[in-house]
């Protein structure tokens, strides 16, 4: 049977402390009423987990710049609004045409303001032992599995990642079988509908890989906006998303990740992911959009002889602020990491890079490289990036390393020299920057328009 619960509330009337704790209490009353269905089976379980994630919020406050992980963003601009919860939208197929991937057009799930959409899913191609859909659709004996995987990555009582538990109304779950190889590439696509609230989404996913399966996976997020997406003037919201992955052992997935909100929107994404013995994950991740933007990326080794592949590339342009935060926690032996992430920054945007590679003394015969490029477009542009190593174990491979630069004054004579003119030549160079993370992108289709949209961004 499924059934539907709403936190209780238990938190005071009144608060004290600081703005920021003032803030989180309000954003908890907002979000205490949000409902979701699951079996009645987990509904206890799925109630105390909202209830312990929202009593961790309250011994937090909103993260400030002297905090050592936030000191390079700003949330100031995010505490000037008073959201409101997201409510359910209906939309239609027009609506969303131009986010779908023709691939992936019969693999496709829809969320819009967070919630399960089937009217404009297609699901029709996955083969059997896989399955995807919302938590009220999950079996029950998978629901009654999900309890060991669900909120245990660590990392879950960050405070985002705690408010998205309190709130979320429903979870996007991917369930891959033992042995199951996916052929075809998955979408889940998350649409905020923008009106004239101020709104506050919560999209929650699930992805749980049983051993030796594979899947190729697309994660997009986007907003319903008139014209281009980027451009600003509509209704301000965000999105504070959050997506657990678990790779058993000797699976396998490419997961490429698509920040597209609209230029007046707010995000803040953690991606969790925890890997087994021998298994191979690989993430594209892409940040386009959004006034303000954070990502959490913390991959979590949990046997030896992981493959980790993290690559990265971030556009900023107008007064844009892009934060990316990477982790990579080795704890066996044998692992092997390859980070690759690139920003192109123009005009007065700030871009944020901040990666992390721990090997303590059990990560033995550990390969770990990890590289940011960044290329500044503007005077006023503006980027932080700090790349880390912390080793202990003495028998390893580790490299990394940060560059910052603009447009070589050599490599544009050069090519002039050849007879480009002067604007060509600059969309060669920044093309060619753009494209050693883009060309890593697996569908074609969404790497034509994902070069298409880094181009007018660019070159306007």
């Amino acid at each position: 049977m499924v059934v539907e619960a709403a936190l209780n509330p238990i938190l005071p009337s009144t608060g004290e402390g600081d703005r920021g704790n003032a803030y989180l209490k309000d954003l908890l009353r907002l979000l205490e009423g949000q409902k979701v269905r699951s079996h009645s089976e987990i509904a206890g379980w799925l109630q105390e987990l909202r209830q312990r994630a929202a009593y961790n919020v309250t011994k937090q406050r909103m993260p400030i710049r002297k905090d050592e992980e936030w000191r390079f963003t700003n949330l100031s601009d995010l505490q000037q609004h008073t959201f409101t919860a997201a409510p359910t939208v209906q939309l239609n197929a027009p609506d969303i045409e131009l986010l779908t991937i023709p691939e992936a057009a019969t693999s496709q799930a829809v969320f819009v303001n967070g919630r399960f959409t089937p009217e404009l899913s297609n699901l029709t191609a996955l083969p059997e032992g896989i399955f995807v859909g919302n938590l009220a659709q999950l079996p029950v004996e998978q629901s009654l599995k999900l309890v060991k995987y669900f909120a245990h990555i660590e990392g879950a009582n960050e405070v985002f990642t705690a408010l998205n538990t309190v709130g979320f109304p429903d979870v996007a779950m991917v369930w891959l079988a033992q042995d199951v190889i996916v052929e075809q590439p998955l979408h889940l696509l998350f649409v905020t509908v923008v009106e004239d609230e101020v709104i506050l989404t919560s999209p929650r996913a699930a992805i749980i890989a049983e051993p030796s399966s594979s899947l190729e996976i697309v994660e997009h997020y986007a907003a319903v906006t008139p014209g281009c997406p980027d451009q600003t003037g509509n209704t301000p919201y965000w999105t504070n998303a959050v997506t657990e992955i678990w790779l058993e052992e000797n699976a396998q997935i490419n997961h490429t990740r698509n920040q597209r909100e609209s230029g007046d929107g707010f995000h803040i994404g953690k991606t969790a992911v925890a890997q087994h013995r021998s298994s191979r994950y690989t993430c594209n991740a892409l940040s386009l959009g959004a006034k303000l933007s954070r990502h959490n990326l913390e991959v979590w080794q949990q046997g030896e002889q992981t493959e980790t592949t993290l690559n990265g590339l971030t556009i900023a342009g107008r007064e844009q602020t892009a934060d990316t935060h990477s982790l990579i926690a080795l704890d066996f032996p044998h692992g092997k990491t390859d980070q690759l992430h690139k920003c192109v920054i123009d005009d007065t945007a700030h871009a944020i890079f901040n990666g992390k590679v721990y090997v303590p003394q059990n990560a033995q015969l550990t390969n770990a490289a990890q590289l940011n490029r960044n290329l500044l477009l503007s005077p006023k542009a503006r980027v932080d990036t700090k790349p880390q190593l912390q080793i202990t174990a003495d028998n390893v491979k580790c490299t990394h390393g940060a560059t910052i630069s603009q447009i070589e004054a050599d490599e544009l004579f050069y090519l002039q020299s050849r007879g480009i003119n002067a604007d060509s030549a600059r969309s060669l160079l920044l093309d060619a920057f753009a494209a050693e993370i883009l060309n890593r992108v697996p569908i074609l289709s969404l790497r034509k328009r994902l070069a298409q949209c880094v181009a007018c961004r660019t070159y306007e």
